[in-house]
Parts: structure tokens; sequence; C-alpha cells
């Protein structure tokens, strides 16, 4: 499976189905891109900034990023329209264990937890409407490991999003779309109603008199340990900081990659969903934190009893998305956010759980991974590789650790982004002969661009927050000697 000229990249047959179109494939964008963190990581981001201007600034820059990383991989994605995006992109421009380095992240921490990240959050917000549901019900206590209903139903929830990918990539694509149009239109609604009906005089004052003035809220056991005022480099500081919220909410983009095998006309049909899906989920995403501070004022206190005197900063368990809907919906706000987050994690985690197969799937056809999973059943799909994917997403819920290990695989995240932008370049001197329908838009400027802030994150991050870094790291070396094991099994590994 490895590209060597223009003619065999060309001619690589494929055995998937290609039932996704353009809309569906957008919808997969969307969809995986909106989760639940637009509704949450913004008042970290408050707290980190300390000021409107920098709050949407954060995302600016955020989105900015995104769209010029979707735009770039474009380019790869019309490049080897067969290939399973990231794993064979990063495998052809550099080596086979650059390839393996990402999909064994992605086995490990990157998708599953995600998908197990995603189904506690729809679980806890099924809560909300069905306290049955809640992280205190204890159900039994397995070798001193506390299991709860909560955690139950997000095992559901994945068991039901694997069982229906299995059916086949229709009866995919058909909830994805269902649910991704559900969440764009109620996060409109959102928006609409913020702006029209929410519109808080004072909030808007306050928010919007000084918007540059910034400063960093520090907590310790959710108090105020230190307020640092911000003025020159620090400014630079705290926005790369406050990034890891905006970066992780906006991530995901690239799960269309994974599928391109799937797509119809794909060296079209990918680089085009990647912009349009992209352009839209920032859109609203800036468009959503505006509404936040247009009816919530931005600073507020962590011992305040009230929504209005809570802001952004301190809203209860950061949750600002219900925060806001709370000044211009009352009571109702807690149980139709809920709904609203459902959803939107329910539509998340399908995306995520269909496309993260086809890494596994890819994997094992390089001999990389377990042979079963490299295998498609009679509709066209790697059910092996989905039920593998789904019982250590579940493992990962019962464990209560995906949160902690997502928090560390963020910077390895943007490491791989780097390093696969950094191969286009690198692929058009090894590879100029190979067709480029799309080439990266902006080349080699904005390709650069993107390069550059992204490298500058990550260095921000080993600096202010090495307990973010240093084990993301640790968790993508473990994969070297990893890579290693399996090649040198070969053909006498055991099939499973």
């Amino acid at each position: 499976m490895s590209y060597k000229s223009k003619d065999e990249i060309e001619e690589i047959p494929t055995e998937f189905k290609r039932g996704l179109n353009l809309f569906d494939s957008t919808m997969i964008v969307i969809g995986v891109m909106i989760g639940s963190g637009i509704f949450i990581v913004s008042s970290d981001i408050a707290r980190t900034v300390g000021s409107s201007g920098l709050l949407i600034l954060v995302w600016l820059i955020t989105g900015i990023i995104t769209l010029i990383g979707a735009l770039s991989y474009g380019e790869l994605a019309a490049m080897m329209p067969q290939a399973v995006g990231q794993y064979v992109y990063l495998r052809e421009a550099y080596n086979p264990l650059f390839g393996f380095l990402y999909g064994w992240t992605m086995i490990l921490v990157i998708q599953t937890g995600s998908i197990a990240a995603v189904a506690v959050a729809f679980a806890k917000f099924t809560a909300v409407l069905i306290p049955f549901f809640s992280e205190s019900n204890i159900v039994f206590i397995p070798f001193g490991l506390p299991i709860s209903t909560s955690q139950i139903l997000a095992i559901i929830s994945i068991v039901i999003l694997t069982y229906i990918n299995i059916k086949g990539l229709r009866e995919g694509k058909f909830v994805q779309d269902l649910f991704t149009v559900t969440k764009i239109i109620a996060l409109i609604g959102i928006i609409l109603l913020g702006i029209i009906i929410g519109s808080n005089a004072p909030a808007i004052h306050a928010n919007f008199t000084n918007i540059w003035s910034g400063e960093w809220i520090q907590l310790s056991d959710g108090k105020i340990e230190s307020v640092i005022q911000l003025t020159g480099f620090s400014v630079v500081i705290a926005i790369g900081v406050a990034m890891v919220g905006s970066l992780f909410a906006a991530d995901a983009w690239n799960n269309i990659t994974l599928t391109a095998g799937e797509v119809q006309n794909p060296k079209r049909n990918v680089p085009l969903s990647l912009f349009y899906g992209t352009a839209v989920v920032i859109t609203l995403y800036i468009l959503v934190n505006i509404s936040y501070l247009i009816v919530l004022p931005l600073k507020g206190s962590p011992d305040a009893t009230t929504v209005s005197g809570q802001g952004i900063q301190f809203a209860l368990n950061d949750r600002v998305g219900t925060a806001a809907a709370y000044m211009f919906l009352g009571e109702p706000a807690a149980i139709v956010m809920a709904v609203l987050i459902m959803i939107s994690t329910f539509g998340c985690n399908n995306g995520m759980i269909l496309a993260g197969a086809r890494v596994y799937y890819a994997m094992a056809k390089d001999n990389l991974f377990f042979k079963s999973t490299g295998k498609l059943n009679k509709k066209l799909v790697p059910a092996n590789a989905l039920i593998f994917q789904a019982v250590w997403a579940s493992l990962l819920c019962l464990s209560g650790t995906y949160s902690q290990l997502l928090d560390y695989v963020i910077f390895a995240v943007l490491i791989f982004y780097v390093l696969t932008v950094i191969g286009i370049f690198i692929l058009r001197k090894k590879r100029p002969e190979v067709s480029r329908p799309y080439k990266a838009f902006g080349y080699p400027f904005l390709p650069l661009l993107y390069i550059v802030l992204a490298t500058g994150i990550c260095i921000i991050l080993l600096i202010y927050k090495p307990n973010y870094t240093w084990p993301g790291l640790l968790i993508v070396l473990l994969g070297v000697p990893v890579y290693y094991i399996w090649r040198k099994a070969g053909k006498t590994r055991t099939s499973i």
C-alpha cells in the first residue's frame, strides 16, 4: 500500500463503497467539529484573557489556523484520493514510522478518548432530563472501581452508534446528516435568541467599553489565586494558552480525510467539504461567543449566587451556554441546552466512530495492526475495526481517564498537524510527478503561516503548560518500540 507513481495513485482500487456526496462529507466535517466544547470552553478562555476583544481574537485565530489547515489538507486529499487521511499523508511524506505513530496515538487516545469524552458528555446532559443517569448514581464497584449509570449510558450510546455504522455507510451517513442539520439549526436559534431577545444593556456596556484590557485569572481549588494584568508579550502567552480550549472545540475537521475512499469524486469533494465545513463551524463559533457577550458580562465572581454575577468567567461548571440561555429562557434553559448538547454530542460521536475505524483498517493493511481489523464486512465497512474501537472507548469511559489523556494529547495533535502541513512541501519535491487537482490555497505563504502559528502555540504550551505537553509526547514516543515490535512480528503475528 505504498504510492510510487502518478499512475499507481490513480489506479489503486478501493474496496469501500463511494456513498458520501459533497453534502454528506460536509456534514461529517461539521458534525465531528461541533460537540460540547463550544458550550463550555469559553469560560476558561475568558478567565485566561479577561476581555471581550481577546476572547473573540482567540476564536478568530483558532478559525484562521483551522481554515488554513483544512485548505492545506485539501491538496493531500486530492493528491491521494484513496488514502485513509492523515495516517497515509504522514507515511508518504516521511516514512511508515510517522504514520504509525499517528495511528497509534489515534487508537490509544485521540479518537477513542474523544469518543469516550463525548459519550460521557452526552450522558451527563441526559441526566439533566433523566436524573437516574447521574454520575453519582453508582450501581456497582468491581475491583474497587465505581461504575455509575452515567458511564453505562455513555457506553450504550457508543454501542448503538457502532452498531448503526456496522450496518453500513448509508445508515451511518443518515444519522450524521440528520443530527448535524438539527444542531446547526439549533445553534442558529440560540444565536438569534441571544442577540434579539437576550440583549443585556449592562453586559454590553461592561463587555464592549474597553475590549482589549485583559487579565489572567489563575484558580486554586475553585478560588482566585492570582490576577495577572496582560501587557506586552504576556498577551501573546495568554492567547496561546487559552487556545487549548478553542482548538480542542474546533478539532476533528480532518476526520473526513479518513473516509476519502468512500467519498464520491474525492479529488473535488474532500477539499470542498473541508473548506465549507470548517468555514461554517468557525462562523457559528464566533457568532455564539458574540451572543454570549451580548447576554452575559464576561467578568464575574466565583462567589456570586446569580448567573449574571458569575458571568462568563465563572459560569456554573463552566456551562456558559446554559448560563447564557438562562438569561433569555429562564428556568427551562437547562433543559433546552441539555437537549441541544445531547443532539450535538450524539451526532459528533457518530462521525468520529464512522471515520476513526478507517485508520485501524489502513494500519492493518500495512501489517501494523491486528489483521482482523483490516477486513470489510458484507456492507463494505470495517466492522472489526469498529468493534475494537468501541471496546477500547468503552474501557476509557469506565476508567474515567479519558479527560486527562485528552489533555495530554492536545499538544501531540498539534504536532501531527504541523508535520502533515510540512509534508505538503516535502511531497512537492519528493513527488512532483503526482497529479494535484487541487493545490493548497495561498501556497507557500498560508501553509507556512500555519506552521509558524501552530509551532508557536506548541512552544508556549511546552513552557507554560508542561503538564499538558510532556505526557503527550511520552504517549507518542511509546509507539516507537511498539512499531518495531509489530514490524518484527510481521506475518507470524497472531491474527485476532
